[in-house]
């Protein structure tokens, strides 16, 4: 997924979460809305949350340093992480003390007629950003929608995605509790909207988080990746096995690819230089996000040994 990409839905979904938060605010004043509050709350987290994304991403362009020499790729996981804690912390704390302190002490809602108008706003604004966030993500689909969430290496898009939906969600959830609470004449409603939408946020930023672990402590890339990298790497004459292969996201658009090849007996160094020179240059010319290749020259007896020791 291209970098301009990301920052596009990332940019899209703070304007109108910035927006949001604002109108949100003044109805909650307004109308003493719970659940418009948690709504307001949670937009305004949202914004910055898409702000560290883009710092994330700022970061993640980096060159590579002496301090870093695979570069900073890798930043862009650290701060979806940490928008995932801020989510449950501050989006979520806050909706659920909000929703219990209204059940202790409920009070009516002041013309709910204006929360029904803002949160109907706040859903197609909402649904926009959604939408962008969506074709983004569908333009490198390889499987089915699930699946590709759970096995995305950009966590700005999926998190803007999860972010939506659940907002999109919340927003339903806080109308539903405004209706109910004024049409039984409940306004405990009111309140137990506020904790439902807290419920939903920290699961959601529970769903984020344990996504981000798993790119922050190293994942492979795609299997198809793999089998493409390693039907190139055993496909010159000069190679008789692949050894090992192994991968590793550096960032969302960039891989590290090692190899260990066991070459022909016999053929001379220069002829090992311009097979390695050509089975990197093939990697990359298949795989744009495939940024360092390193090729190790082994026998498989002498792998094979090797494995043995270490276990």
């Amino acid at each position: 997924m291209a970098a301009n990409g990301s920052t596009l839905v990332v940019l899209a979904a703070m304007v109108g979460n910035g927006a949001i938060a604002i109108t949100k605010f003044a109805a909650a004043s307004y109308t003493g809305s719970s659940a418009m509050l948690s709504e307001a709350i949670h937009s305004l987290v949202d914004t910055g949350n898409q702000a560290l994304l883009l710092y994330g991403l700022k970061r993640a362009r980096k060159p590579a340093d002496e301090a870093h020499p695979f570069g900073y790729g890798m930043e862009i996981y650290f701060w979806a992480f940490v928008v995932a804690i801020l989510l449950f912390s501050i989006g979520a704390g806050v909706s659920i003390y909000e929703g219990i302190h209204k059940i202790q002490e409920p009070t009516t809602v002041r013309n709910p007629t204006i929360n029904y108008i803002v949160l109907g706003l706040a859903l197609c604004f909402e649904g926009a950003a959604w939408w962008v966030a969506f074709k983004e993500f569908g333009k490198t689909k390889r499987r089915s929608f699930i699946n590709q969430i759970r096995m995305s290496k950009d966590p700005t898009v999926v998190t803007v995605l999860f972010e939506d939906s659940a907002a999109m969600l919340g927003l339903v959830i806080a109308g539903g509790g405004i209706f109910l609470a004024q049409w039984l004449e409940m306004p405990v409603l009111d309140g137990a909207a506020s904790v439902l939408i807290g419920i939903m946020l920290a699961g959601v930023a529970t769903i984020l988080a344990y996504e981000c672990k798993g790119l922050l402590i190293g994942e492979a890339t795609y299997p198809e990746t793999r089998e493409s990298i390693r039907a190139l790497a055993s496909s010159p004459v000069e190679v008789l096995h692949l050894n090992e292969l192994r991968t590793l996201h550096l960032g969302p658009e960039h891989v590290l690819v090692t190899l260990s090849l066991d070459f022909q007996d016999g053929i001379d160094s220069q002829t090992v230089e311009r097979t390695v020179a050509d089975i990197e240059q093939a990697i990359k010319a298949q795989h744009a996000d495939v940024s360092r290749v390193y090729i190790e020259a082994k026998s498989f007896r002498d792998h094979l040994n090797n494995q043995s020791a270490a276990t």
